[in-house]
């Protein structure tokens, strides 16, 4: 009993198409060929007597019966090839001219071919022929011995119908090549996804070096596996980074409880412990809430709310906010900035993005130094901000906007290792980049934002998209 499985297989239906194509293709060229070979033939049998039958008729019309006699007597005379073949008959169907005995019964309407045996010198032959009917009822019978051309005709067809089968043979071979060769590339990537579900995240689909379709799939399969490593890497390290950044505000917190329950004197000492408490716990409460934003963003969940705006109000209200800070910190805030940016995206967004990179560039800032704000227009729009702190190393900018990644310069000063990880997922949301730099001394960070005309543009496709929608430039 055949396995129903296997006519759900894609291997099985992709080798039972290549078959059927090539049965099919194999089938109408013998059809072709038979027609342009053997019916060749019979259509050169048909205008021969067509031609005798105008020839014929126009002798009747010359010099009536005694005529036509003898003309058909001359031309059997002349008739090399033996092949022709002639009946005239009078009133009774008495032969009074022609090569057969008798007329053949069968032959009862004009303008209709007919095929039948004959006996010509006691050989046993083929005729083609056709019944003409004459004025006075007379009768003609005209045409051709065709028994080596219906032999011919034969060993055609049967030799076609031999190279069908045989292409029919090769067909079904050929389909089960494919389906082998189908179910082993994808047995090699069904493999991989095996082993990757069971855990081994290290394996990798292989490649066959031949660039074709296949290995384009394994490409971009291995492509995902490595960034499902990456994520996964990065899950571990938040997991990781989360444990041992809020360890120490929570053990702290609870020390501080506990040494005031056991120790406090007043109440205004138990109050100050609390307070304490409550600023520890409200400092992991805000990298949660820093990671729920992230989180938020990643997911585009405030495209809705994107518009239209000008950018330099919205860093106005940056550089205002941070001018006390730079100020106290003794370091000089300085701005350039055109006199209006067209942008599209969320301002709220984008203020804080560049929120975070002014308070990194203040706080990292030596007192003396200049933090610089600055707004490119191109083709695209480029938020610069550059300080003269101690910088990023080279080796750790890649890894400087993972969350809760902080360098060993930073290991000193309060934060939570977040504020790189928004502005990039405040890049990636409105389709732009993020690019730390060296400033030579200090970091440069260049935060770039789309034109509004592009940022509408990516905008409407990704709404066509989410709506089944295709569309083209």
């Amino acid at each position: 009993m055949i396995d129903r499985r296997l006519f759900r297989s894609a291997s099985f239906r992709f080798g039972l198409i290549y078959a059927v194509l090539l049965a099919a293709s194999a089938t109408a060229l013998a059809m072709f060929l038979w027609w342009a070979t053997a019916g060749l033939l019979d259509r050169q049998t048909e205008a021969a007597i067509r031609a005798d039958a105008q020839g014929l008729s126009e002798r009747w019309a010359e010099g009536g019966l005694p005529a036509l006699v003898v003309t058909i007597e001359d031309r059997l005379a002349q008739n090399v090839d033996d092949d022709a073949i002639y009946f005239l008959a009078d009133p009774q169907m008495r032969r009074l001219a022609g090569n057969l005995q008798r007329w053949p019964a069968d032959v009862t309407e004009t303008g209709v071919s007919y095929e039948f045996p004959v006996m010509r010198a006691g050989i046993r032959s083929l005729a083609h022929v056709q019944r003409y009917d004459l004025p006075g009822n007379f009768h003609l019978l005209i045409g051709r011995d065709v028994q080596v051309r219906a032999q011919l005709r034969k060993m055609l067809t049967d030799a076609l119908l031999w190279a069908v089968v045989v292409v029919g043979m090769l067909a079904t071979i050929g389909a089960l090549v494919i389906r082998s060769l189908f179910n082993r590339t994808l047995s090699n990537i069904s493999a991989t996804t095996a082993a990757i579900a069971g855990g081994d995240l290290a394996q990798r689909v292989r490649l066959s070096g031949r660039g074709d379709e296949f290995d384009q799939v394994a490409e971009v399969i291995n492509d995902m596996l490595e960034r499902i490593g990456r994520l996964m890497d990065g899950v571990r390290e938040v997991s990781n980074a989360i444990a041992h950044d809020l360890r120490t505000p929570i053990t702290r917190a609870r020390a501080r409880l506990e040494d005031a329950v056991l120790h406090a004197a007043t109440t205004d000492d138990l109050r100050a412990a609390i307070e304490r408490a409550t600023i520890d716990l409200d400092g992991i409460v805000a990298v949660f809430q820093a990671l729920l934003r992230i989180a938020e963003i990643e997911a585009g969940s405030r495209r809705s709310s994107f518009t239209r705006l000008d950018l330099v109000p919205v860093l106005d209200d940056v550089t205002d906010l941070y001018s006390a800070v730079a100020e106290e910190r003794e370091v000089r805030l300085e701005t350039a900035l055109p006199a209006q940016v067209a942008a599209y995206g969320d301002q709220a967004l984008i203020q804080q993005a560049v929120a975070n990179l002014l308070d990194n560039a203040v706080k990292f800032s030596p007192p003396g130094g200049v933090v610089r704000l600055a707004v490119i227009v191109g083709d695209q729009i480029s938020i610069i901000v550059m300080d003269e702190g101690p910088g990023i190393p080279a080796d750790d900018r890649q890894r400087a906007t993972d969350r809760f990644f902080r360098g060993e310069t930073a290991r000193s000063t309060p934060g939570s290792g977040l504020g790189l990880s928004l502005v990039l997922a405040v890049a990636n949301l409105h389709g732009g980049g993020l690019r730390l730099e060296d400033n030579h001394p200090g970091l440069r960070v260049v935060l770039t934002l789309p034109l509004p005309e592009d940022a509408e543009l990516r905008r409407a496709a990704n709404i066509s998209q989410s709506n089944g929608i295709v569309t083209t430039q």
